[in-house]
């Protein structure tokens, strides 16, 4: 596996991955943190840092979560029950500069009961920006929890909003 840690317009940033797909895009405001998720979570498995090839996809990574207009074509490893790929796949069809509420998401995957389950998917999310949990809301406008800072999910959605105001 190999993993990049690089620091961004968003913050820190790590990415994992191997030939299979992405595993995981983690935000924080410290590198240290990073590298300590790193070590938990990948410490079964022997981890290289970006080198050659694979700094080159780094590279597309730390692309696609500076510019959401860019579309991030490399698999995507996805770890998690049948509704949590169903509800992360849905959320990749969210362009950006909109959003859902949490509600809706739940009713367009025909399970209108299922609002929570559908925040704990966003939550349980671990490709930030990849898969654009940050795009859904709370029914009321508010914008709910993110997993990375709730400031960081304003500031994405205030991003975003603004290219596509600068694209309509």
């Amino acid at each position: 596996m190999y993993y990049g840690i690089s620091n961004s317009t968003i913050g820190w940033v790590l990415a994992v991955w191997d030939e299979r797909g992405l595993y995981t895009v983690e935000l924080s405001d410290h590198e240290t943190k990073l590298m300590a998720l790193l070590k938990a979570r990948f410490s079964s498995l022997q981890t290289t840092p970006v080198n050659g090839e694979s700094s080159e996809l780094f590279g597309s990574i730390i692309q696609a979560l500076e510019n959401p207009e860019i579309r991030f074509d490399y698999p995507l490893v996805l770890e998690g029950t049948g509704f949590q790929k169903q509800i992360w796949q849905a959320l990749q069809a969210i362009p950006p500069g909109q959003t859902i509420t949490y509600s809706e998401l739940a009713s367009q995957l025909n399970k209108p009961n299922a609002v929570r389950a559908v925040a704990n998917a966003c939550g349980a999310n671990r490709l930030a920006i990849i898969v654009p949990c940050h795009r859904v809301v709370r029914s009321d406008g508010g914008l709910g929890g993110y997993r990375w800072g709730i400031e960081r999910k304003q500031a994405l959605l205030n991003r975003e909003a603004k290219l596509a105001a600068i694209v309509s």
